[in-house]
């Protein structure tokens, strides 16, 4: 495949419509049709099938996809370094990182990395753990921060430390007096938490098994910045990584939660790319803002 017949093969697999995948590339329908159409004759074989008026990948589809997609994700990122480049943006440093790290660490590390380069431009971009491993594996972010260790293939992953669980309520709430929140104090009020399919609902979920309680949130959340609008508005109470500064947000306090339990904080490199230079210095920058973060905002964390 070329370029162009990748870009639409991807597009047409994650729209699944020629119309969507028309409109994603800025292309006329009969156009991205005749790409697909020639893609499929050089191939000799179908990538799509017509059922009800809407395509349906072949399993020979299903089977390049992922591969595709992988390729397409590279070709993405260097048409942005050549971009970067035409610009004069050759010392770019690139950053992905889930919402906590992003607005607790990364600041912090870029301050430190300012006072030795401050020329350089920083892209900072925040996405959900999945993306930011893609970002990483691809390239497009030789750096990714998140809250989750668990292997990935392809990434150096490396524990920068462990931030504790917490609980966050409205500062008018009953239990605002209490210095410590447990399982027992809340198992009559309405729980803002993870899913349990994520890394801290898994913990969570375990120790309140541990200690015959309910871990039953009312209202789910992915990433804990999302709690922030519902405790604010009197939903509940929540429980949440305590990497994020709370103490900034007005009318909400934060208590310890017991039983303690901790998330990892977790820096993402390539094993197969080695960092720049100026990538390296900024990935020692959001070591020590780890290790700040950590022990000065949550010393018992």
């Amino acid at each position: 495949m070329q370029a162009r017949q990748l870009e639409v093969f991807c597009m047409v697999m994650r729209c699944g419509t020629v119309t969507g995948a028309a409109q994603m590339l800025n292309i006329s329908q009969p156009a991205l049709s005749q790409i697909l159409m020639h893609t499929e004759d050089q191939l000799g074989f179908k990538l799509f099938t017509r059922l009800k008026g809407k395509l349906v990948p072949t399993q020979e589809a299903e089977e390049l996809y992922p591969e595709a997609e992988r390729i397409f994700a590279e070709i993405g990122a260097l048409r942005r370094r050549t971009t970067d480049m035409r610009f004069g943006r050759t010392g770019l440093i690139r950053i992905a990182a889930s919402a906590p790290p992003a607005m607790a660490i990364v600041p912090k590390a870029f301050s430190a990395f300012r006072e030795v380069h401050p020329e350089i431009v920083v892209r900072s971009l925040i996405a959900p753990l999945d993306n930011v491993v893609e970002m990483v594996r691809s390239g497009d972010a030789p750096i990714g921060i998140v809250m989750n260790n668990t292997p990935q293939h392809g990434i150096q992953v490396e524990t920068l430390g462990n931030a504790a669980l917490i609980c966050i309520m409205p500062d008018d709430h009953r239990l605002a007096g209490k210095d410590a929140i447990g399982f027992a104090d809340i198992q009559n009020e309405p729980l803002i938490s993870y899913r349990i399919d994520t890394l801290p609902g898994q913990l969570l979920a375990s120790a309140a098994e541990a200690e015959n309680n309910a871990f039953n949130p009312v209202i789910e959340i992915d990433i804990s910045i999302t709690a922030l609008p519902f405790v604010r508005d009197g939903f509940g109470v929540a429980i949440v990584d305590g990497l994020l500064p709370w103490e900034q947000f007005p009318g909400l306090v934060r208590r310890t939660f017991l039983p303690r339990l901790t998330v990892p904080v977790a820096l993402l490199t390539s094993k197969d790319r080695p960092l720049t230079p100026n990538h390296a210095i900024m990935r020692d920058c959001l070591r020590n803002a780890c290790l700040k973060v950590l022990q000065i905002d949550h010393p018992t964390s």
